[in-house]
Order: structure tokens, then sequence, then C-alpha cells
């Protein structure tokens, strides 16, 4: 198959997938009285990471490391600055209080972490232990909210409050489970075919590992957290699974993919000094300023997602015209 075509396979498999995976995790979270926010920042993100993993490890034990640190940075770009600016573009974005709390924090901690981490030119076993750690008290941190979330909605509805029951009945679990572990092995399958015809095409325009990572790999392995926020957003309904997804995701890219990513390479995975030098600073400071520009009203307008966009559009044509 031609990388055209593969292309245009995996970005078809990255629509029907995300539909699946909102719907079916939208029915999930109300079969176990959960919040779909909790829903996305857990089975989601995790399961949308799985492309990074995948490239992660296998370019980590080909010895392109480059391309392996290079794609965490730039997918962590491509989540904050254009799919959650993009998404606020087309629809404002009102966050709950948990996530200016708890989530943000995270994220720019993990991105604070990995930059701490490579200020060395090198990312070795102990630095992956540490990613790893962090990843697991995040997950722990995510499943002991979620278990507070379905004992205080338990609580309530035995003391006669909150919503009336739906009309409709709940889809089962034995079906709405398999159907979600569909849709996300859908889009991981569509990212493939998505990322390997980008990525021939940029060989054959002679790019770097590190840009090849940077651009066009981590393009296509945030396609799933793309095209997941969009289809919640363009559909009209609640965004909490996709922006869920969307904070998880590149919270677990850093601590559960590239921690082990590191700790599976033959020997310390090296930090292009191109990257240290500029890529590492943007991903950190766009994790950062999403906290103060979102906490000071607690939503992301369209203004301030315009300008997410605009300054991701000219970051890679910064990157394209110095380093291609």
């Amino acid at each position: 198959m031609g990388p055209v075509p593969a292309l245009l396979l995996g970005l078809a498999a990255l629509v029907v997938g995300a539909d699946m995976v909102v719907r079916e995790g939208s029915a999930l979270a109300a079969r176990f009285h959960l919040s779909p926010l909790v829903i996305g920042m857990t089975v989601v993100s995790l399961g949308t990471s799985l492309p990074e993993l995948a490239i992660g490890i296998t370019a980590a034990q080909q010895g392109n490391g480059g391309l392996a640190v290079g794609n965490i940075v730039g997918t962590n770009v491509v989540n904050v600055l254009l799919i959650l600016g993009l998404s606020a573009l087309l629809r404002p974005i009102d966050f709950e209080l948990r996530t200016l709390r708890v989530d943000l924090p995270a994220m720019a901690g993990a991105a604070l972490l990995l930059y701490v981490l490579a200020r060395d030119g090198s990312l070795a076993t102990a630095d992956g232990w540490w990613m790893c750690a962090y990843g697991a008290a995040y997950l722990a941190l995510m499943i002991e909210l979620a278990r507070r979330d379905a004992r205080r909605v338990r609580l309530v509805r035995d003391s006669g409050g909150g919503p009336a029951p739906a009309k409709t009945r709940p889809r089962p679990v034995a079906l709405a489970l398999p159907l979600l572990l569909l849709g996300l092995a859908v889009i991981v399958a569509g990212a493939e075919f998505l990322v390997d015809g980008a990525v021939e095409i940029a060989r054959d325009l002679g790019a770097g590992d590190a840009l090849i990572g940077l651009t066009v790999v981590a393009v296509g392995t945030s396609a799933p957290e793309l095209v997941t926020t969009v289809v919640a957003t363009v559909r009209g309904g609640d965004r909490s699974i996709a922006l869920g997804n969307l904070i998880g995701s590149s919270v677990f890219n850093i601590a559960l993919i590239l921690g082990p990513t590191v700790l599976v390479a033959p020997g310390a995975v090296p930090v292009p000094d191109d990257v240290l030098a500029l890529d590492l600073i943007v991903m950190v400071a766009a994790a950062i300023v999403c906290v103060p520009v979102i906490v000071t009203r607690r939503r992301l307008t369209r203004v301030e997602g315009g300008a997410f966009v605009a300054t991701y559009i000219g970051y890679m044509t910064w990157l394209l015209t110095t380093r291609l």
C-alpha cells in the first residue's frame, strides 16, 4: 500500500474509532456512576497512548533515540497547543474544578520532570524509573478519585437527591466494554497506518529522525486525541471524556510511555541538542501557561484557543524552515 492510501485509511479508522470510544466511554461512565472525565483520564488516555508506546520502544531499541524523545515532546505540544486550542476555537471549554486543581498541575509537573531529567543531554535508566514512579502515582490518584466519585454518586442517589433516572435502559457492560476496546483497537490501527504513510513521505523529503518525531510522527500519534476531541466538540455534547483523554495522555506520554521506553533501551537515550535547546522548552511553557490561562476564569475562550493554534502554527513553521 502506498503512503497516500495509508494516510487516508488511517484517518478513516481514527474517525470511526474515536466516535466509538466517546459513545461507549460515556455509557460505561453512566453504568458505573463514574465521571466521564475519569474514564477519559484513565482507560481512554492509556488506550490512545498505545501508538506512542509502540513507536517509542521500537525506535529506542533500534538506536533512534531522537525519534523516541522527539515523538513524546512533539505529541505533548500538539495536545496542548493544537488540539486543546482547536477545541476551544470551535467551542469555548469550561473546566471542572478538579481539572484545575489536580490534572493541569500534574501535566505541568510531568513536563518539568522531563526537562530536569533531560538537561544533561540523555535519559538513563534511573530517569526512566523516576518517570514511571510519577506515572504510577498519578494513576493511583486517578483510581482513588474515581472511587470517591462513585461513592458520592451512590450516597446522593440513596438519599433521594440527584438527577432522575434515565428513561432509556443503560447499555450493558458486556456490550459497552468490548465496543470501547474495539474502538481503541481501531484507533491504534488507524494511527499506525497514518504514521507509516507520513514517515515514508517525510523520509523521501530528507527529514531527520528528531524532526520526523517532532512533526509527522507527533501529529500522527496525536491523531487519536485530535479526532476524539474534535468529534466530541462537533457533536455538541459532554466533552469530558475527550478533554480527560487529552490531559491524561499528556501526563502518561511522559510518565508511562517515555519512562518504559527509556527502561527497555539498550543504553541511555540521547536527547538531541536542538530538542533540548528549544522543543523541550516549548513543551514545558505550553503546559505551564495552561494553568494560569484556564484557572483565571475556569474556561478556555475562543480567543485563547486561537492564540494556542497560532502559536503551534508558528512553531511548526519555524521547525520546517530551519531544520528541513
